[in-house]
């Protein structure tokens, strides 16, 4: 369970009111002295958000610059204040998302932020190069304080505040798919142009992954978002869900028409006595599905989600107005072939990177287990379409494992409709001959057995009589269908 946020301030009125002395006035320095204050005062108790950190470093930079201290203070050291400020704004807000297993341009992550280009060329010139004019850093600091208010201020404390849209969209992955499989398919056809290409596949798979780097950041979760939050020690080993959120767009991707799954037909059904796709798949994919494994562990659990959830449910519309998942448009959702290809790069995942326990609370194995049993459950197939992939699915994750394999034949026993029974005069003999033997192991019921035989068997219920053992009801008795039969008092 992910543990609150810390925050410095006791409510959020605290928070707004430093937010008025920030930005009210400018020129009410007794007010920047109360925000310095308080921020102090913060900083005293635990740690500040890097937004607060920046901004009390501004403020003071500002401070020092406007009051009568100033004359104390060289041109210089103003410069080097600003500077300090500004670069390590800048640096706070762009060293947390270098997350990804290849380094980006500062550049690319501050334009995703939305941060000005031209203070990221201020920031370089500040550390490489000779120190920006002092009227040049004091703009950058009025420019740095109003980016901090829309994307800081003013969401946290009006939550419902939209934030301004100044990052570029996401760009697609799929192109990025496609020339994967293109040099993949040219070093396969022909193994000794491996050497010549696979400079061209290592860069294609760190664009891969830098395109993760990016859908991390364009998951907006709230604020934490752009690094606002704190990171305690024990959200360490909690799980990222912009990573998540990432490697869901690239899973939608991958199991699209044109990428796992082949545009034939032809090479989806090539004869095979295993669960597994095809072998010219494999050899295309697996290596990318290995590196990105390497870099991101939970890779394969979401890859086998999103291909469970995409044969459990019908795809629509996520809403997001980037192409990020679809390599070519085509209809999937009637396609036995697709779905059972599908089927079959799930189950192959699931083996190639289970670990291979069958007690590991974290098994792929019971994970795609758990998701099938939802749908597989006694009661719940009715309508449900891909039942024989579903169940074929099913069984090729649990093989060889006995627990899981239990598990798997109950369910599967549930989904086969059982056909209505028509009951005839043999089968009440039949019934009424195992009544007459289960009762013979007492005494007493084997004597009440021959009264009955020795008993006239004319009588009908209409008379009154005692009529025990099975009998075959009909319309004429007034006995009605019903789930679970209808109480006679007089039989």
């Amino acid at each position: 369970m992910r543990l609150p946020r810390r925050v410095p301030w006791v409510n959020i009125n605290e928070l707004d009111q430093l937010c008025s002395w920030v930005f009210m006035d400018e020129g009410d320095l007794e007010a920047k002295r109360f925000a310095i204050n308080r921020l102090s005062a913060w900083r005293a108790v635990t740690a500040l958000p890097h937004a607060l950190e920046s901004t009390l470093s501004i403020l003071t930079a500002r401070l020092i610059d406007t009051s009568e201290t100033q004359q104390n203070c060289s041109r210089l050291s103003l410069r080097q204040n600003y500077a300090a400020a500004i670069i390590r704004m800048v640096n706070g807000l762009v060293d947390p998302l270098q997350a990804g297993a290849y380094a980006r341009s500062i550049a690319s992550i501050a334009a995703q932020l939305g941060l000005p280009s031209w203070l990221v060329e201020l920031r370089h010139a500040a550390t490489h190069e000779d120190l920006p004019s002092l009227e040049m850093l004091r703009e950058a600091a009025r420019e740095s304080l109003t980016w901090l208010l829309h994307n800081y201020f003013l969401p946290t404390i009006n939550p419902s505040t939209p934030r301004p849209s100044t990052a570029p969209p996401l760009r697609p992955v799929a192109p990025l798919l496609k020339q994967y499989k293109t040099l993949m398919k040219i070093v396969t056809r022909d193994a000794s142009l491996r050497k010549q290409n696979q400079p061209d596949i290592d860069a294609i798979m760190r664009d891969i992954e830098r395109w993760l780097s990016e859908a991390k950041l364009a998951a907006d979760f709230a604020a934490d978002a752009y690094g606002w939050d704190t990171i305690e020690s024990n959200d360490v080993e909690q799980e990222d869900p912009r990573e998540k959120w990432a490697l869901e767009r690239l899973c939608d991707a991958l199991i699209e028409k044109g990428a796992l799954v082949s545009l034939s037909q032809k090479k989806r059904d090539l004869p095979s006595d295993e669960f597994v796709p095809p072998h010219s798949s494999l050899v295309l994919w697996t290596l990318l599905l290995a590196h990105t494994h390497t870099y991101h562990p939970t890779f394969p659990a979401v890859l086998t989600t999103r291909i469970v959830e995409n044969l459990l449910y019908e795809r629509s519309n996520t809403g997001f107005d980037m192409d990020i998942v679809s390599l070519e448009a085509d209809e999937s959702q009637n396609d036995p072939s697709y779905h059972l290809a599908l089927a079959k790069w799930a189950a192959w995942v699931t083996k190639a990177y289970d670990n291979g326990q069958e007690n590991a609370e974290l098994s792929l194995r019971k994970n795609v287990i758990v998701l099938l049993a939802s749908t597989l459950a006694p009661g719940k197939t009715e309508g449900v379409k891909k039942i024989e992939v579903l169940a074929a699915l099913l069984g090729a994750v649990s093989s060889g494992f006995t627990e899981l394999q239990n598990a798997s034949d109950m369910l599967l026993s549930a989904t086969y409709q059982l056909q209505p029974q028509h009951w005839d005069a043999g089968d009440l003999t039949v019934m009424n001959e195992r009544l007459h033997s289960l009762m013979s192991f007492d005494g007493e019921s084997q004597k009440y057995i021959n009264d009955l035989d020795s008993a006239p068997t004319t009588s009908s219920p209409a008379q009154g009589s005692d009529i025990s053992g099975w009998r075959l009801l009909d319309h004429r008795s007034g006995w009605k269908s019903c789930p679970i039969g209808v109480y006679y008092p007089n039989y």
